[in-house]
């Protein structure tokens, strides 16, 4: 980890910048949902988000602040192991011949709209170490990004309120 942006909560412009661009995944060009978009920074900067991110995933799990039912953002676990215990314990339940009622729920643009302090203050009450919440509060400020196909790039705009999207720390 860069020891001197972390210890002073300083982070470089050049951290601050981001071109977003569409990666292809499968399946045909024309269909917009085949592209999967992808945020270009810095090499240093991609760093020491992952430094920052691997920081915070070790607090957090030798904290024990997630619950072990929780599988998104937990290493070795996915939504998909989610989907199958949950599947799991459900067909359980219904072997048993317990009543089930299921309510589905579509969290998919959930994170789109979490705000940056609100984002800071769980950091905080999750303990997380000042330093690495002030860094990555100071990561988040003055933020600016654009969007780059086929080699042409839009106009920089500003990135506010809400956290960094298709960053190593972002959701």
């Amino acid at each position: 980890m860069d020891q001197r942006s972390w210890r002073s909560g300083v982070v470089s412009e050049d951290w601050n910048i981001a071109s977003i661009t569409l990666v292809f995944k499968k399946g045909k060009n024309e269909d917009p949902g085949n592209y999967q978009p992808v945020s270009l920074t810095s090499v240093p900067g991609y760093v020491m988000e992952n430094l920052i991110l691997e920081s915070i995933s070790t607090h957090m799990k030798d904290e024990k602040v997630i619950r072990i039912s929780q599988h998104r953002f937990t290493k070795g676990k996915s939504c998909l192991t989610k989907l199958v215990a949950f599947y799991n314990e459900k067909t359980t339940w219904i072997d048993e011949e317990r009543a089930v009622d299921i309510v589905y729920l579509n969290f998919i643009m959930a994170f789109d709209t979490i705000s940056q302090s609100s984002l800071i203050d769980k950091l905080r009450k999750c303990e997380l170490d000042e330093l690495t919440v002030r860094w990555i509060e100071n990561w988040m400020k003055g933020r600016s990004q654009r969007i780059v196909i086929s080699g042409t790039g839009s106009s920089w705009r500003p990135v506010t309120g809400e956290v960094p999207q298709e960053s190593i720390l972002g959701p």
